[in-house]
């Protein structure tokens, strides 16, 4: 039925969140907050295509807020079909080329469909420049426009100007092009340390369960979007420290005296935030890769990964493109060992903390080895 996401959506308040990296752990933190002020359906499962929103609306549909996980490729049929009275906008990079094409295409793509859309509230990571293009392609006024300066370590996918082709220098955080003046929008909402963020002139400590800066960003932008709906700072804090894992990121696997916890990483952007945690604590790291339909079938992107961070440390290789992996540390001259066997890969990892970092269904497969707490 082709009208069954508009039919569904019709009766509900909708939030639709969409990124390359943190949509899921964005809309987790955000379906929390907003649980103080009523019912809340969300997808928590990731189901974030045409066919998963209708699913996930079909099982209550007498909720009142809807918040939406929604992949990049399905965001403009979503905008259109749910009306949303909010899209927050987080990150835009290279992933699943195969399925998703090259990300510029999501900037045209994007914009087209906030032009059409009848003036939803916008929440966009101004330190985005692909994200920025997007929503100033549609609203070059920037109405209805709250700019969060959340973040963006990763910017390869922003080698020249997202909106005139021009070279620039994408790493500066003050980004500018000087050729056609796009440039990063002020904000009264930024990342201000390590679990600290600012939101108009005050800074506040986000201590989080969930580790790291990017899930620092996240929750920025959950709070933002919450704020905006009606719902005061102090009250989305409370419920968001509440979350302790998300679909299994950031659980803890116990085997024996090895306790072993989980990251998702599916992309170099989201690879490097990972590493980036990981570099915190030294320990031994098994790193598992598949490359299925879901993953996407291209397993070239790891070397746009620096694995050469990993120099030093215990690593086990497993996941279906193990030698692949395996090819990738030998050139980063990261000595590892491979193990097929996922079980018997973390059972390699010796006593006390460690990590276990995978892409999309290899991490799926070390979920199933937690049970169903995980």
């Amino acid at each position: 039925m082709p009208d069954a996401l508009r039919i569904l959506a019709a009766p509900h308040r909708v939030v639709l969140v969409s990124g390359t990296n943190g949509k899921t752990t964005t809309t987790a933190l955000l379906a929390r907050a907003l649980t103080r002020t009523g019912s809340v359906l969300s997808n928590a499962d990731g189901a974030n295509l045409a066919s998963g929103l209708v699913s996930t609306l079909l099982r209550s549909p007498a909720a009142g807020w809807v918040v939406l996980e929604v992949d990049e490729v399905a965001l403009p049929k979503a905008i259109k079909d749910t009306e949303p009275e909010l899209i927050v906008l987080l990150n835009l990079s290279r992933d699943q080329l195969d399925r998703t094409t090259e990300v510029g295409d999501h900037v045209l793509r994007w914009a087209a469909a906030l032009r059409a859309a009848p003036a939803p509230a916008i929440i966009a990571n101004a330190d985005d420049a692909l994200i920025v293009t997007a929503v100033l392609g549609a609203r070059p006024e920037a109405h209805a426009v709250t700019w969060v300066q959340a973040g963006k370590p990763y910017r390869l996918d922003s080698a020249l100007c997202p909106r005139c082709g021009s070279s620039w220098d994408p790493h500066e955080e003050q980004w500018r092009c000087l050729a056609c003046g796009l440039h990063r929008p002020a904000a009264g909402y930024s990342l201000s340390g390590d679990g600290l963020v600012r939101i108009d002139s005050v800074e506040l400590a986000l201590p989080l369960e969930l580790p790291g800066r990017a899930n620092t960003s996240n929750a920025l932008m959950a709070l933002v979007a919450a704020r905006t709906l009606g719902v005061d700072v102090d009250t989305g804090l409370a419920s968001m420290r509440s979350v302790e894992q998300v679909e299994g990121r950031y659980a803890e696997l116990v085997l024996g005296a090895r306790h072993v916890q989980l990251l998702l990483a599916k992309n170099p952007a989201g690879w490097a935030e990972a590493l980036d945690q990981l570099q915190h604590d030294g320990g031994p790291i098994l790193i598992a890769v598949n490359a299925r339909s879901a993953d996407g079938l291209d397993p070239s992107w790891l070397w746009d990964v620096d694995f050469e961070q990993l120099r030093g440390r215990h690593v086990i290789v497993s996941g279906e493109r193990a030698w692949d992996l395996a090819v990738r540390l030998a050139y980063a001259e990261v000595p590892h060992h491979v193990e097929h066997d996922l079980m018997l890969a973390l059972e390699g990892l010796p006593d006390g903390p460690g990590s276990a970092v995978a892409n999309y269904t290899a991490f799926q497969s070390l979920r199933r080895l937690i049970g169903p707490s995980g």
